[in-house]
């Protein structure tokens, strides 16, 4: 599948990383550092769709005629207000204190980039916490220490298990890659 294109998956994520490992498919990994700013009128998918898109830039000129270079990016969205990765321990904790017992939403952005195209997916998944004790919330900060995480934590981790009682759409989202959609877009290129 996919035989005459060359993937080249742009994340440091382990977890995307291992999605893609999952596919069965070839891929390469290519990084570059890119700092994540984007425009403060932007809103839930506005976001992660323009950091996807940003990190898919740095590649411009870059890539072969049978390359398609893949970026994403992940937050979560809690009252109108995004969630990207903690800055700290203290900010870990006050994120994870206001996702309790509350729903939020995971957006993730796919942005898949050739040499003559550019095309941007996303999905949304809506995630419900219980209440989650302090003492819950320090153990798994200290235990699982999910700094490099949007929304300071992983649903696959001890917090998932023992605090998420409720999710709507897809779980790999929340992990950080719609698989199914990224699937789904790479196989229409066999057509």
């Amino acid at each position: 599948m996919l035989k005459d294109y060359k993937i080249i998956l742009a994340s440091g994520s382990p977890r995307r990383q291992q999605f893609f490992k999952d596919f069965d498919l070839k891929f390469e990994i290519r990084l570059k550092e890119i700092e994540e700013i984007y425009p403060d009128n932007l809103k839930a998918e506005e976001i992660t769709n323009y950091l996807a898109e940003l990190k898919a830039q740095a590649f411009e000129g870059e890539l072969a005629s049978n390359e398609i270079l893949i970026t994403s990016d992940t937050l979560v969205w809690l009252n109108g207000k995004a969630l990207g990765k903690p800055k700290d321990y203290d900010d870990a904790f006050q994120i994870l204190k206001s996702l309790s017992n509350q729903t939020h939403e995971v957006i993730t952005s796919v942005c898949f980039k050739t040499n003559t195209k550019t095309e941007t997916i996303f999905d949304v998944t809506k995630v419900s916490f219980r209440e989650l004790s302090d003492d819950s919330i320090r153990y798994y900060l200290d235990n699982y220490k999910p700094f490099d995480k949007a929304g300071a934590y992983g649903i696959q981790e001890w917090i998932g298990l023992i605090g998420i009682h409720k999710i709507e759409g897809s779980y790999t989202n929340v992990v950080g890659l719609p698989t199914e959609k990224v699937y789904t877009y790479l196989t229409s290129y066999l057509d």
